[in-house]
């Protein structure tokens, strides 16, 4: 069993700590909610533990499909055994239907279905608020090389492909998410971080429901039931 030696970096949602190993964290799921860039705060209950076996679950369905993730193993239920990595300082986003700050930019009106996945690119950073980026300027910046951008986006859309698959088999429509990287150790770049109701949009396929963060965002209430049941469907259909 792993032990905390300290913590590396806290986080709106997560602690990393760090262990005897250099290469391996353990990644601790908070019950703690933000929105709007951390202007709005409060507390789901037990939406770590929750956030903790979807992602777990939803990594282990990612690595049977070929998709390298960081983790390793589950130690309980808040708390994962990562590998360490060297973070991609760019957010990747994939939309398959206009929501949230997409349709803020560009006036859209929300729900309308593109035709095809879009992907699209955001500076790692709290600080300046994830500002969108084009390719350019991630290359003048030195935010990522190209070759990193070109397999981490290509994994990207083989995510979006296997996981709308996935929800929609579970009568839920995946609207849209983010996913980060980093290259470990040995080079290899992993899907690092995590994959929760915290980071996607998740929509009931019958009634439209909004039934990801968005509930605490803009106080549509049931916030905790909303994660309970994607936590239930998820746990039923990736055995652990």
């Amino acid at each position: 069993m792993p032990t905390k030696t300290g913590i590396l970096r806290e986080g709106k949602s997560k602690i990393l700590h760090t262990t005897e190993d250099p290469n391996l964290l353990i990644q601790e799921y908070k019950d703690a909610a933000t929105a709007f860039n951390g202007i709005k705060k409060g507390v789901i209950v037990d939406k770590g533990v929750f956030n903790c076996a979807i992602s777990t679950r939803i990594f282990h369905l990612l690595e049977a499909a070929g998709i390298p993730t960081h983790l390793v193993e589950v130690l309980n239920e808040r708390e994962q055994l990562v590998k360490t990595v060297e973070i991609v300082m760019v957010e990747f986003v994939v939309r398959n239907v206009a929501a949230g700050s997409f349709c803020k930019r560009y006036g859209t009106e929300e729900g309308v279905l593109f035709p095809e996945p879009l992907l699209e690119w955001f500076v790692k950073s709290d600080e300046l608020g994830d500002p969108h980026i084009g390719r350019q300027a991630i290359d003048l910046l030195g935010l990522s090389d190209m070759a990193t951008l070109d397999e981490a986006s290509e994994l990207t859309l083989r995510v979006n492909k296997l996981l709308c698959e996935f929800w929609k088999s579970l009568g839920i429509d995946l609207i849209d998410f983010k996913l980060e990287f980093g290259r470990d150790a040995d080079g290899n770049l992993l899907l690092a971080d995590e994959f929760t109701p915290d980071g996607c949009r998740l929509w009931d396929s019958e009634t439209g429901e909004k039934l990801d963060k968005d509930r605490f965002r803009f106080d549509l209430g049931d916030v905790e039931a909303s994660y309970a049941r994607l936590n239930s469907l998820v746990e039923q259909a990736i055995p652990v």
